[in-house]
């Protein structure tokens, strides 16, 4: 995957910093956006130079309000 269109990924001194990115929508999920963190979490995880990865919000009113449909939350349970 690796372009994100509601998360920002970028890693700068041992540090991966994942942002939801949808501060317009409170950065509610969707399902595009768990694919997306889903992925960004992989890639840091396999990245050797990342050593702490830093989950934030877009924003100054809310880190996340969680998902923007029933059909999303499931999706969310399914995959944890």
């Amino acid at each position: 995957m690796n372009e994100y269109t509601d998360i920002l990924y970028e890693v700068r001194d041992g540090i991966a910093r994942i942002t939801i990115n949808r501060p317009q929508k409170y950065n509610a999920f969707r399902g595009r956006t768990c694919d997306e963190l889903i992925d960004a979490f992989n890639v840091a995880s396999w990245d050797k130079s990342v050593g702490v990865v830093v989950l934030t919000g877009a924003g100054d009113k809310a880190f996340c309000t969680g998902a923007t449909s029933r059909r999303t939350t499931a999706a969310m349970m399914v995959a944890a």
